[in-house]
Parts: structure tokens; C-alpha cells; sequence
């Protein structure tokens, strides 16, 4: 009897294997796609964008301030099994926001965020300079005349979810997917006035796809049953996500700046 299985087994494998090259990918055949480019492109997106728009004549500068981008969801990682207590944002978002300003060669980006360090080893520089009777001063501090405020507003879960199976004489597989939304508020404020200028809200899906294939037989009788699963789950990256939705921020703001007239875009000579 158990012979007659082992012999059967190979048979087995070799059916599960061949439907395993279904998983391969477990967010193609129908299902949303996880993402429209492969992640090492994403840093090159902002860049590809702006080319069709052009370079200001003088460039704005803003400062990003930690306290002035957070995480104001406070959304938990979900996890049906045990309590999670990570966060499922980054708490450094304005990380992405400084990146994506200074890719878009749009603005100049002064460093807020360590501005206690910066000023320390000026302080340094200065005591130095006194020691030693320099009389070369220090340039001061370049100010900001914009602030990038905001932050990750929303991030909801299972807002989408789906899935399909068939099963024909003990073969059978099934895939499912579950979509998340996370949204970023971008706003940016004038220095001198105070005033809100412009404010922009971006949206990116999260996609999630799971993938299992199951094989099944009965032997002796039915009496004895060999059952073989497999099955793959590909989730994608929350921060590629966030990028991306920080990314389209900054391209909308430059948009709806040049559109409002508060920086002008330099003319090609042809």
C-alpha cells in the first residue's frame, strides 16, 4: 500500500509544480497591478515629469521642518495573530518629502531638522575663528521664504478586497487581493504673509495578492489521502507607496504654482 503511494507521489509533484508556475507573479492574471513601475524607477518618476515642465528662473526656497510632516494617522500594522506595536507609516515622512524637493531641482531646500547640530558647529567654527584672531565671518543662515507643512492624513484598510479559486478533481488553486489607500496633505505657506498658498491632498492604492495552489488524492480505497499545498503572498512596500504619494504632491504643488504665478518658468531657446 505504501508503495503504491510513493509511486504515486512523483505524479503528484509533478502537477503541483507545474501549477505553481502560476505564482510566479500573484498580482498578475486580472488583478489590479501592485505598482506601474518597477521600484528602481520611482526615484527617476519626478525627475521624467518635470522635464515636461520646465526650470524656474529663480528658485524657490523652503524649509521642511519634522514637526511640520508627520504621521497624523497613527494607524497600528495590522496583524490577525498577535498585537502589533508598529506603526504602519514611517515616522520620518518628511525624509521623503526633503528627497523629492531636492530630485525636482525645483526649489533650494535649507536643513531644518538638524538645525541644532548646524548651529553648534557654527558656534564651533566661530570659537575657532576668535582663537586664532580671523577676522572672516561666518555667511549667515540662508532663511526660507516657504514652509512645507502637512503630512500623512489618511490610511485606510481592506478598502478593496477579491479573490477567485477552481478546484477539478483534487487540483485546484485560488488567489485573492486586498487594496489600501494612504493619503498625503501637502500645503505650502508663505513666510512673510503667513498665508496657506497652496494645498494639495494625494492619494496611492496599497495592493496586497496572495496566491495558493493545493493538490489532493485518495488511495487504497479511499482510504488514505496524500495531500500537497503550496502558495506565495507578495504585499507591497507602504514607503515606495507613501513615495510615490509624496512625489505627486510636490509635482502638483509645482503645477498649481506656475498656474497661480508664484514662480515663473524659464523660457527654452529653441
Amino acid at each position: 500500500m505504501k508503495k503504491a503511494i510513493q509511486q504515486k507521489l512523483p505524479y503528484l509533484l509533478v502537477l503541483l509544480l507545474s501549477s505553481c508556475a502560476l505564482i510566479v507573479d500573484p498580482l498578475d492574471n486580472g488583478i489590479p497591478p501592485m505598482r506601474d513601475v518597477e521600484p528602481a524607477e520611482i526615484s527617476s518618476l519626478i525627475v521624467k515629469d518635470l522635464e515636461s515642465i520646465g526650470q524656474p528662473t529663480r528658485k524657490p526656497v523652503v524649509a521642511v521642518y519634522a514637526s511640520s510632516f508627520t504621521d497624523a494617522t497613527g494607524q497600528r500594522r495590522s496583524n490577525s495573530q498577535y498585537a502589533s506595536f508598529s506603526t504602519a507609516i514611517t515616522s520620518s515622512p518628511d525624509a521623503y518629502l526633503i528627497r523629492a524637493l531636492k530630485h525636482s531641482d525645483f526649489f533650494d531646500v535649507v536643513e531644518r531638522r538638524g538645525l541644532d547640530h548646524l548651529t553648534k558647529e557654527r558656534q564651533i567654527i566661530r570659537s575657532a575663528r576668535e582663537k586664532f584672531d580671523e577676522k572672516q565671518q561666518l555667511k549667515p543662515l540662508l532663511f526660507a521664504g516657504l514652509i512645507m507643512e502637512g503630512g500623512v492624513i489618511g490610511f485606510e484598510s481592506n478598502v478593496k478586497s477579491g479573490g477567485a479559486g477552481a478546484r477539478y478533481l483534487g487540483i485546484g488553486g485560488s488567489k485573492e487581493y486586498r487594496q489600501d489607500s494612504i493619503t498625503v496633505s501637502l500645503r505650502t505657506v508663505s513666510v512673510l504673509t503667513g498665508k496657506v498658498l497652496i494645498e494639495v491632498l494625494s492619494t496611492k492604492s496599497v495592493l496586497s495578492a496572495a496566491v495558493s495552489q493545493d493538490v489532493f488524492r485518495f488511495y487504497s480505497n479511499n482510504t488514505e489521502l496524500v495531500e500537497i499545498e503550496s502558495g506565495i503572498v507578495e504585499n507591497e512596500s507602504v514607503n515606495i507607496a507613501l513615495q510615490t504619494a509624496i512625489e505627486t504632491a510636490v509635482l502638483q504643488t509645482i503645477l498649481e504654482g506656475v498656474e497661480a504665478g508664484y514662480w515663473d518658468i524659464k523660457e527654452v531657446n529653441k
